[in-house]
């Protein structure tokens, strides 16, 4: 059997086994996601949902972030590890997204990865969850 014929037979398994797996992260629009999966990194989902529970009833559009200040987005996010940075590349993403995308979220991997913050497994969280897109988020722990 070939890797890829492994590869295969190991997703369909996990299917099989997992047929209505959902990120566990709460969101409503692929922008949410995208900001939520961004808040993710070195924190519980747990933590993020419990952040963004407040935060997307005050901001959940490109426009609503693009207009803060780092500082700002920094005192509602504080819970989340490496908060600065997150605040930063939220803000920078929506910008891009208002300027490049007309403030929508893109659904192909090169886009995605090419805004602030977004890395291959934020990308493939967001195509996979948000559009019901064929992609694989995994983790550094996954072997």
């Amino acid at each position: 059997m070939t890797s890829t014929e492994r590869t295969q037979k190991i997703l369909e398994e996990l299917k099989r086994l997992y047929p209505n797996v959902k990120s566990m992260l709460n969101f409503t629009t692929p922008f949410e996601l995208l900001v939520a999966t961004i808040l993710s990194a070195q924190s519980t989902d747990k933590q993020v949902n419990r952040i963004t529970g407040s935060l997307f009833k005050k901001y959940n559009t490109p426009e609503d972030f693009a207009a803060l200040e780092p500082g700002e987005l920094e005192e509602m996010i504080k819970g989340c590890g490496l908060f600065r940075n997150k605040s930063k590349n939220i803000i920078a993403a929506s910008r891009v997204l208002l300027e490049k995308y007309g403030g929508k979220v893109p659904q192909d991997l090169e886009s995605l990865v090419d805004l602030p913050g977004v890395g291959r497994k934020t990308a493939n969280v967001v195509l996979s969850n948000a559009f019901g897109k064929n992609a694989r988020a995994v983790d550094t722990n996954v072997q």
